[in-house]
């Protein structure tokens, strides 16, 4: 599917949504155009639609902390039960807001025959230790992670994303590398500001902190820290932002000062967003692998529920989508 969305240069939600035929989603007849020709080159089929219909095997529960305005929760959802109905079984999914008393009271709810695993996410990567995982029902965490790691979790490679992007910019010539990072105590902005020191240490280019900023991964604070960035003895040649957003605000204020992307600086961004190919450039940027992440986590769980032993941890990397911006 993330090839498919990259073929037709739309985001995966956007594959997922036209060619499962949601009536719910308002696209232009171009865009699902353009999805059902990049599918058709590529051989994809969905697991859903035609072909053999897979006996019930129960039900996987997904429950979640948030649903917001991102997209990610969704995204993985949708992994979930791609994964999930290929090999028979069914998702329901509840949102708690993470609170205790919903979480105990969905778990009361439902008898170990109507729910036969539990996928237990949450919409920032953090660790967790909620009630819900006090039951005695095959577990996956997606999203987080305990402390002591006695449960199957899948999580993203943020390092590894780091180092992606950073590495990007290093093979286009440039040393001079600003970060604009996200709020730095969240798991995502400190392990994607580990990838951007470990790249730079690899390449044999000193980390200078003059060039990283911390924001809070609004366009505002993509836009502000890179004024700062520019208005230094030595400004950078290009901006790492810690995500899509904060790179909208990066190119606003690279506009306001009458430099040109990638001519005068070069932009990266985190996430891929669905606006990311619509900004001018379209915005490099790395994916966030949720939807790949709900997949592992769904595969994981049946395995569990056939006995199978599961891995404890797994780190799913993200992708480099290569456009105009670096």
């Amino acid at each position: 599917m993330n090839e498919v969305a990259l073929e037709a240069g739309v985001s995966q939600t956007t594959v997922s949504l036209v060619l499962n035929e949601v009536s719910s989603a308002h696209f232009s007849a171009a865009t699902r155009r353009r999805v059902l020709e990049a599918a058709d080159r590529l051989g994809y089929q969905t697991n859903r639609r035609g072909g053999p219909q897979v006996a019930s095997r129960g039900t996987i529960a997904f429950v979640v902390d948030e649903m917001s305005t991102d997209p990610w929760t969704a995204v993985a959802m949708d992994g979930i039960c791609e994964a999930a109905s290929a090999q028979g079984f069914a998702v329901w999914c509840a949102v708690t807001r993470s609170k205790s008393d919903v979480e105990l009271s969905l778990l009361r709810q439902t008898s170990p025959s109507a729910v036969v695993g539990l996928i237990y996410g949450t919409i920032n990567t953090r660790r967790v230790d909620p009630p819900v995982l006090a039951r005695p029902l095959p577990t996956v965490l997606w999203n987080c992670y305990t402390a002591d790691h006695a449960l199957p979790s899948v999580v993203p490679a943020e390092v590894i994303g780091g180092q992606i992007a950073t590495r990007r910019l290093i093979e286009a010539g440039h040393r001079r590398i600003g970060y604009i990072n996200g709020e730095p105590w969240m798991d995502a902005s400190r392990d994607r500001l580990r990838g951007y020191k470990r790249e730079l240490s690899a390449a044999n280019i000193p980390f200078d902190a003059a060039l990283v900023r911390n924001g809070n991964w609004e366009p505002s604070t993509g836009y502000e820290y890179t004024l700062e960035l520019m208005r230094l003895a030595d400004p950078p040649t290009a901006i790492f932002c810690g995500n899509d957003l904060m790179a909208l605000g990066c190119y606003d204020a690279l506009r306001e000062l009458g430099l040109s992307i990638p001519g005068d600086v070069a932009v990266i961004g985190y996430d891929s967003r669905e606006i990311a190919q619509y900004v001018h450039p379209p915005l490099t940027t790395v994916l966030l692998p949720h939807f790949e992440m709900g997949v592992e986590a769904a595969e994981c769980l049946i395995d569990l529920i056939n006995g199978t032993p599961a891995p404890m941890r797994i780190k799913v990397q993200g992708q480099l989508v290569e456009r105009n911006s670096v």
